[in-house]
């Protein structure tokens, strides 16, 4: 059967008159149907968290450019348009170190008199040797000037549960205490309070090669000294969970795992053409655009069959799934360091972000937290610096459209599309979430993927709304990018081809095309 003719499931609940239904195919006019009620389930903000590992210029020359930079204009050294930005984007939260980078991170190395603190070598990416002069404080106060929450990933590969215990008392201890002594000394009086913690990174991998059942216990033991008997301080601890399919190492953490040490089980998965092929990021062929396309919507069997997992052990769904690494992965561009992980960012990373966000916003009851992979100059990037140049991308756009579901009200999804065809194979070609804001505006997002053709929404409401508005991001080309000598080559535009009509709203959409529509009360 194919798309066009079956309905492809965004979000399995009950709807009822809560629901938005549409209706998207070539052979006839596509329809939406909606009630204006929203479900009791919250999109959280923190499904538009972002990451901020030690690679390649992500924090060196990323975020950080040193206290006495004086060609760009800085706040101790993090970079001021860079928190203009993320500001813009209402960050959320911020993990770090890492990424493979936490396992070999021993952070009493960041604290203390930069001049004395010892150098490292950054096996893992590249091989360069950095100064720690970016360490807990300036993270958390970089933080702080974000206004983000700061997630920081503990380190149980090569660091022992004291020193994990340590970091917690340092930066959350208020009153008299060794580590609340130290972090004193080190400059800060009152603690930051930092709620949520990662408890290893890919530890089936370059966290330690660990097997569920193993890592398990290890989880265990380094959970139960993070916190006191009832977790009177309110942390969120967050197991490394599994590699894109493995279903396996899921379910082991959920069954093994006592859930009063348990608040989120994470989930890596990445728009991965090939990992030994994984192509360029500006000059991809359409077949290796679909590629990434049915990589990125594969989001969402991953998300819905880890939920259904957790849904055995926790029907309540007190733990969250915590997607805390995603984005699109290509070949680095030509000429930079390979450990650098530097790549553009396209109209191709536009859709990769559209799909993705619209498949979080409709599993909001279990996906409460995820993290585009990363911030600055490394992998799906929404900000590219170049000394005193700085550019948004395409990314970083649609995370700003998108800005509006953060804290709304879900409006359950159920669409059936048309489909988008390579060869023998196909994928959904628009992508759709809803919701309702504290303002009583209803917000809806939709991605068109095709490369080549339009798609046409008819919506049926059930009342008559006063107006329509709207933003549109789309190029020329689905190659196009910006470049720091066009910085803002595609930037998010107001869109005109949603009309109201009585109780019917009509879209265009573009090929390759992410609008996100704002509808207000008569």
């Amino acid at each position: 059967m194919t798309l066009h003719l079956r309905k492809q499931l965004v979000s399995i609940l009950a709807c009822g008159a809560t629901c938005l239904t549409a209706e998207v195919g070539f052979s006839q006019q596509p329809i939406v149907t909606f009630s204006n009620q929203p479900s009791d389930i919250t999109i959280s903000r923190h499904i538009y968290g972002h990451f901020a590992e030690h690679l390649g210029r992500c924090i060196y020359d990323g975020f950080y450019v040193g206290e006495n930079n004086t060609t760009v204009q800085h706040t101790a050294g993090v970079r001021n348009d860079v928190v203009e930005a993320l500001r813009k984007l209402n960050i959320p939260n911020l993990r770090w170190p890492g990424g493979c980078f936490a396992d070999t991170y021993h952070w009493k190395d960041g604290i203390g008199p930069k001049e004395s603190r010892p150098a490292i070598v950054n096996t893992w990416w590249g091989g360069v040797t950095e100064d720690n002069s970016f360490g807990t404080h300036d993270f958390l106060d970089m933080c702080e000037l974000l206004g983000a929450e700061p997630y920081l990933a503990g380190n149980v590969a090569t660091g022992e549960v004291q020193e994990l215990a340590d970091w917690v008392q340092y930066v959350n201890h208020g009153g008299r205490s060794p580590m609340a002594d130290l972090r004193r000394e080190n400059g800060r009086d009152e603690p930051w309070d930092v709620k949520y913690w990662g408890v290893g990174n890919e530890a089936w991998g370059c966290g330690g090669n660990m097997t569920p059942n193993y890592y398990a216990d290890v989880y265990r033991r380094y959970a139960t000294f993070m916190a006191d008997w009832n977790n009177s301080g309110g942390i969120f601890r967050i197991a490394s969970g599994a590699n894109s399919g493995d279903y396996n190492w899921t379910e082991t953490l959920m069954k093994n795992i006592p859930h009063h040490l348990l608040e989120g089980v994470a989930l890596h998965h990445y728009a991965v053409i090939d990992w030994s092929n994984k192509g360029p990021s500006t000059t991809f062929s359409e077949e290796q655009y679909f590629r990434t396309m049915k990589s990125a919507w594969h989001m969402e069997e991953l998300v819905r069959k880890h939920s259904a997992i957790m849904d055995k052990y926790d029907p309540d769904k007190n733990v969250a799934l915590v997607v805390d690494e995603w984005g699109g992965w290509y070949d680095v561009e030509p000429g930079t360091n390979p450990g650098f992980l530097f790549q553009q960012n396209t109209m191709r990373d536009a859709m990769i972000a559209g799909i993705t966000l619209n498949i979080f916003n409709n599993h909001a009851a279990r996906v409460r937290m995820a993290n585009l992979a990363q911030t600055i100059n490394v992998l799906q990037a929404v900000i590219l610096t170049e000394g005193e140049k700085m550019l948004l991308t395409p990314t970083y756009h649609v995370m700003e459209m998108y800005k509006v579901h953060q804290d709304a009200r879900l409006i359950p999804v159920e669409v059936q599309t048309g489909a988008y065809k390579f060869g023998d194979e196909e994928v959904p070609a628009v992508s759709v979430s809803a919701s309702l804001d504290s303002l009583g505006n209803t917000h809806i997002s939709l991605v068109n993927i095709h490369p080549t053709e339009e798609q046409r929404v008819t919506v049926n409401l059930d009342k008559t709304y006063g107006k329509v508005e709207g933003r549109v991001l789309t190029s020329g080309d689905l190659k196009d990018h910006n470049t720091f000598e066009h910085p803002d080559r595609i930037q998010p535009a107001v869109f005109n081809d949603a009309q109201l009509k009585d109780k019917m709203l009509d879209v265009r959409l573009a090929p390759f095309t992410v609008v996100v529509l704002t509808l207000h009360g008569s």
